[in-house]
Formats: C-alpha cells, sequence, structure tokens
C-alpha cells in the first residue's frame, strides 16, 4: 500500500477510524478519479482522503457528534427562517447556510473558472441558489484556500448596474459601474461584486457563469472554498445552465468513510436512471429553492408509526412540510414524527439504553439488531434504510445512536429534513422539470 507524501488530516482519521466499522491501517492510498463528460466526482469533506483540512481534531467522538449537531441546528435554523419569510431577496445568498456550516463541507466537487481555468473545491448545497469563490483582491478571506485572480482570466467581467442579474442580489449597489452587494449574516459581513466568466465542470463549460466575487469578508462564519448551489431559483445553476442540463441532476453520496472521490454528481437528463421510483416535487413560492416533497409515513421494521398528519403537511404559509437536503448530515424530524419513530425503534431493539451521546438521544452500548426504517412518500415511493443509513457506530467504546434527531428547540420546528446520511449509498434524481424526486439504491463509497 503507498504511503502518501503527507500526514493522514488527524480529524479525517479520527473521524474515520469512529465511524467504520474495520480496522485500517495507519496509511492508506488516495486516488483522484478523473471528473468526465457531465459527471463529477464527489467527496465527502470529512473522508480519509479530503483534502480539505481541518483546523484541529475533536478530542472524541461526542465532542464530534456534538460539534455536528450545532452546526445542523444552526442550519435548521436558517432553513426554517428561509421557509417561512414572507418577502424579500430569495434567490441569490452569496454565503453558506448555517452559522459556519461549511467551513467544513459535508460533499466537495472539482470546479474550475475563468480561462484559462483556475482550479477550486466548491461545496454542493441542494438548499441554496448561490454560486460564489473568494476572490484574489480579498480582505479577511481564507489564506488557507485558493482565490480567483480575475486578472489572469481573459473572459471575466464584472456585471453593470441596472442589469437583470443586479436586481436578484441581497442589497445592491453600485461600486463604480459594477454591481455590488453586501449581506450580514451570523458573526460575518460579505461584500461581493457580482461577475461572470467561464465555468468548468468535468468536460463541460458554462460560458457566462455568474457568481459573486467575494471581496471583504469580516468575521469567522464564511467558509474558505466556493459553493455550488443547485437550488431552483432565477440565479441558480439550474436556471443559468437550463439550456445545458435542462434542469436535471442526480447525486449519490458516498458514505463518510469512503477513500476518495467515489461518490458522483450527474448533470442533465443524459444518464439518469430509467427505472427509479419517484415521488412528486412541491412547490413553495416562499421559498422557490426548496426540494419540498410529500412524507406521508414512516415505517420501523414492518409497522407504520402513528404520526399525526400536521407533522407531515405541507403548507406554504407556515414552511411546514418536508425538504430533502445535501447540507444537513443527520435527518430532523418536527417532535411528534421524530417521538413516533424513535420510540418504536427503541421497542424493536429492546436493549438497555446507554446515556445520550452528542445530541443524540437513543444509543446503546451492547450489540443490537438495527431494525429497517421506511421513509413513505407519495407517489407512492418508499425508500428503506438499511442499518448504515440508520445507525452510527463507534468502534472506540461499541456505542451505537440511532442517527436521527428532532428538530432543535427554539426553531419554528415544522421543516422535516431529509438529510445526507440517509441519502448514502442512493442515487437521487433531482427532475425538475417533470417535477419529482427519485431514490434508487446504488454504493458509491470506496472502502
Amino acid at each position: 500500500m503507498a504511503i502518501l507524501p503527507l500526514p493522514l488530516p488527524l480529524i479525517s482519521l479520527f473521524f474515520f477510524l469512529l465511524l467504520s466499522s474495520t480496522c485500517i491501517a495507519t496509511t492508506t492510498t488516495c486516488t483522484t478519479p478523473p471528473d468526465h463528460g457531465s459527471t463529477l466526482h464527489i467527496i465527502h469533506a470529512f473522508g480519509p482522503c479530503s483534502p480539505l483540512h481541518p483546523t484541529s481534531p475533536f478530542p472524541s467522538w461526542a465532542s464530534f457528534l456534538t460539534s455536528q449537531n450545532d452546526r445542523d441546528a444552526s442550519r435548521l435554523q436558517f432553513l426554517s427562517s428561509l421557509a417561512t419569510a414572507a418577502g424579500g431577496h430569495r434567490s441569490f445568498v452569496p454565503i453558506a447556510p448555517g452559522r459556519q456550516l461549511l467551513q467544513i463541507p459535508n460533499y466537495v466537487v472539482r470546479a474550475r473558472v475563468g480561462s484559462p481555468p483556475q482550479s477550486f473545491l466548491a461545496a454542493l448545497d441542494t438548499s441554496n441558489d448561490a454560486a460564489w469563490f473568494p476572490c484574489s483582491s480579498c480582505v479577511g478571506c481564507s489564506s488557507a484556500s485558493a482565490s480567483f485572480s480575475p486578472s489572469l482570466s481573459s473572459t471575466f467581467r464584472q456585471i453593470p448596474c441596472g442589469s437583470p442579474q443586479c436586481s436578484q442580489v441581497p442589497n445592491p449597489s453600485c461600486q463604480i459601474s459594477s454591481c455590488a452587494f453586501n449581506l450580514t449574516y451570523g458573526s460575518s459581513s460579505v461584500q461581493a461584486v457580482l461577475s461572470q466568466d467561464s465555468l468548468s465542470l468535468a468536460s463541460d463549460v458554462i460560458n457566462t457563469y455568474a457568481f459573486g466575487c467575494l471581496q471583504k469578508v469580516t468575521g469567522s462564519s464564511i467558509p474558505p472554498q466556493g459553493l455550488l448551489g443547485l437550488g431552483r431559483g432565477p440565479l441558480s445553476f439550474l436556471s443559468q445552465t437550463k439550456n445545458m442540463y435542462a434542469s436535471t441532476f442526480s447525486y449519490c453520496l458516498p458514505s463518510f468513510k469512503s477513500l476518495n472521490f467515489s461518490g458522483t454528481l450527474r448533470l442533465g437528463p443524459k444518464g439518469q436512471p430509467l427505472r427509479i421510483k419517484t415521488t412528486p416535487l412541491l412547490f413553495n413560492p416562499r421559498r422557490s429553492s426548496f426540494y419540498y416533497v410529500n412524507m406521508t409515513g414512516i415505517r420501523v421494521g414492518r409497522r407504520v408509526v402513528p404520526i399525526p398528519a400536521s407533522a407531515l403537511a405541507f403548507d406554504t404559509a407556515t414552511g411546514a412540510g418536508t425538504i430533502v437536503d445535501s447540507g444537513t448530515m443527520f435527518t430532523r424530524l418536527v417532535a411528534p414524527a421524530y417521538t413516533a419513530m424513535r420510540d418504536e425503534f427503541r421497542r424493536r431493539v429492546a436493549a438497555p439504553l446507554a446515556p445520550p451521546l452528542g445530541g443524540f438521544d437513543t444509543c446503546y452500548n451492547v450489540s443490537v439488531a438495527v431494525p429497517t426504517v421506511t421513509f413513505m412518500f407519495a407517489g407512492p415511493m418508499e425508500v428503506t434504510l438499511p442499518e448504515e443509513n440508520v445507525v452510527i457506530h463507534s468502534t472506540a467504546g461499541g456505542i451505537t445512536c440511532l442517527a436521527m434527531a428532532a428538530a432543535p428547540e427554539g426553531v419554528n420546528a415544522v421543516l422535516n429534513v431529509i438529510a445526507n446520511m440517509q441519502q448514502q449509498n442512493h442515487r437521487v434524481l433531482f427532475d425538475v422539470p417533470n417535477a419529482r424526486i427519485g431514490f434508487s439504491r446504488e454504493l458509491c463509497t470506496a472502502a
């Protein structure tokens, strides 16, 4: 087995050791398969071969879970606020949703900007419309990540004031004759210029892609790498590339323990699965980016658990309903739905509970038989989750925890979020023209 030229990032190694059920050597082989056609390879940012380097390792599994639950809670607060917002700019949010959420993004792909192309990592976010990259003149941007140099690109231009695109950004203003905008979020503020250049993904080139070129950042909430929003708003990637990709994409998200860029993001209708069960997409005009679906129930083992219809109902006025989201790590359910699912899970496991760990309230320190959990949707479509999508195992201490939770307190808890751990090793199809989302099992984790 080849030895890496640099030490494996401690946090990635620690996380892999904790979540993997098998032992690994202290060295591993990291490969980077080439992107091709309209297919990009995806890596989990916490994986052993992730090119992202966290600033410090977590001292324990519990501290990691607590940290991630804090990030998820912050994201839930952000998503809920968007879902219930009565108006205002919705289509272009040039920063990561959630406090510090994407400082270590869950999933990243490789992107190139400009002519000649400059390479970046870009975080995927299905609940965001934004695309942005830190620019070389940025004050306060992280020096640990690559920055885009507009002067080195022959195709770069700034979008002028008064353009239709300028009306889509938050707090637009004129910087000489260019469209500038600023945004305050959490502990950070951002100043950027709305710009346009070529964006290269795999073998494809989008010649005139609009994105935020970051000029000034204050605070610690802004992620250092780029962001590729896959929402449905007017300035989203899907809207800007609809003539190329027909507002259609799918992905297979690898698990945390995947060594390499083994997951894939497939753009456009070509190559999408033909035999796949789907459920209708729902539209909330208050948050056009969200991928709402009609979840009708949850089954644990063979039993459909008793959930009040109001806990799953779609309501555009309150933002209630269920969304499929790539940026939240662990599925969050409104309290009545979570309690019903959790209680039946506990009943079927029938083992003594261990103390809560990292925000998870259903943990065991003995070997248990894990029942399947099935999400039921209109269509009908059912997504039955095997053990790897239902629980997290710790090799250090032999602890098993149900990897879902109730919506955090203090949040307008009307939104159910089907998160990325429950989507791992599934091909998830987003077919916007036909208003449907599909799931099919696909193993894309490279051990």
